[in-house]
């Protein structure tokens, strides 16, 4: 992912924690009120995008779903809670790995200071 776009997301991210507030609204808000953000500025999203789970090239379960892609190459999760998790990063690493993309970024509402609740993240299999 380059720099500008993930400033531009990080930039969107805090735009929409500030209007909003933060902590204290569900996920799905941050979500669509981050995807109206990027819209804004002119960046592409996509919301829910189904990621198959496959098995020797075979399907073996309904798919995942990705909160967010954006211009179909960063994926971005949304969480809206005050606790860090490790299984968020797992999350954000799996969907890397399924979806073959290189970069994501884990967006936590919850944190009172946004700052704390990004993360960014790179698929190792593609580092």
């Amino acid at each position: 992912m380059e720099l500008r776009l993930y400033q531009q997301i990080v930039e969107a991210a805090e735009e929409v924690h500030r209007l909003l507030g933060g902590p204290g609204l569900l996920e799905t808000i941050y979500e669509t009120a981050l995807c109206k953000e990027l819209s804004l500025r002119g960046i592409r999203t996509s919301r829910q995008v189904p990621i198959p789970v496959t098995y020797k090239n075979e399907l073996i379960r309904e798919p995942l779903f990705l909160d967010i892609l954006v211009e179909k190459d960063v994926i971005i999760e949304v969480k809206a809670t005050g606790k860090d998790f490790s299984l968020y990063q797992v999350q954000l690493l799996t969907y890397l790995r399924l979806s073959g993309l290189t970069s994501g970024i884990l967006i936590n509402f919850g944190k009172t200071d946004l700052q704390e609740g990004i993360l960014r993240l790179t698929n190792p299999l593609k580092a």
